[in-house]
């Protein structure tokens, strides 16, 4: 059975979400740099920098929830690269999905939607930050056609390990 998904805009009432899914993937040293968890009032400013017509930060929830409060199933953000002008047509995607939804399709639906949106908010390039170890990510961005373009060697230290960053991009334009 395949489930459907949506997304719909985040709202401030979801950040304290946000900031637990984000909070449950830091234990693994697979998905961020974090070594701490955050708090709902440090990623404020973050979560303000998400505008809906150039960078929007997405809630994904089962389609068909009806009832008066969906379960969030996770996160996507479009974020701005390196922060000049010259870079506005491209962006960086974050995932973070719940514990109980990954590997059960929302990262294939966050990306298929990432990549059909993309020219709506004027971006043509997209990018995914991932660790060099953290294979389910890289197999889902590869599965949709983004290629390695650039491997940082040894640029994380998580706990005394030092990790590659793989930076995977694709056009779609």
């Amino acid at each position: 059975m395949t489930t459907a998904f949506r997304h719909r805009l985040a709202t401030l009432d979801d950040l304290p979400t946000i900031v637990a899914i984000y909070n449950t993937t830091i234990a693994s040293r697979e998905v961020t740099a974090d070594t701490e968890p955050v708090s709902v009032e440090s990623r404020l400013g973050w979560f303000h920098e998400h505008t809906p017509e150039k960078r929007p930060l997405w809630i994904i929830e089962q389609a068909g929830d009806t009832s008066g409060k969906p379960e969030i199933l996770g996160w996507m953000s479009y974020s701005n690269f390196y922060g000049r002008p010259a870079y506005s047509g491209t962006s960086e995607i974050s995932i973070y999905l719940a514990e109980a939804w990954r590997g059960k399709g929302v990262g294939g639906y966050c990306i298929t939607q990432a990549i059909a949106h993309a020219p709506a908010i004027k971006v043509h390039t997209l990018l995914g930050f991932i660790f060099g170890h953290n294979k389910p990510s890289l197999g889902l961005f590869a599965k949709f056609g983004f290629e390695t373009w650039a491997n940082l060697p040894k640029v994380a230290n998580l706990d005394g390990v030092e990790r590659d960053l793989i930076i995977l991009g694709k056009r779609v334009d």
